[in-house]
């Protein structure tokens, strides 16, 4: 008999999340968008390996979230960019003897 489990949370870019979640997905879980959720769906034949597989599962959905938030942040700073000032205070006409 197989043990299952359906982890259903809500996102802002819930495609962006399911695409950070995938690669680390087992053969065992599918991940996708479903009704603007993401859904994964684990089943293993132990107990012990479908808990296994969740509390994976808990920590990689923690860093897919910070991938996230971490393109959206990027994204609204790309919209506003600011002056840094100068880049370099080298001479610009600086030669390099290279004998």
């Amino acid at each position: 008999m197989s043990r299952r489990a359906t982890i259903r949370t809500t996102h802002d870019d819930p495609e962006l999340v399911a695409r950070a979640l995938r690669p680390d997905n087992t053969d065992e879980m599918e991940t996708e968008v479903e009704n603007g959720a993401v859904v994964t769906r684990i089943e293993r034949e132990t107990t012990g390996g479908l808990h296994s597989n969740v509390d994976d599962y808990v920590v990689n959905l923690e860093v897919a979230i910070d991938v996230a938030r971490t393109g959206q942040t990027g994204a609204e700073q790309r919209d506003r960019p600011q002056d840094t000032g100068t880049v370099s205070d080298a001479d610009s006409n600086t030669t390099h003897d290279t004998s």
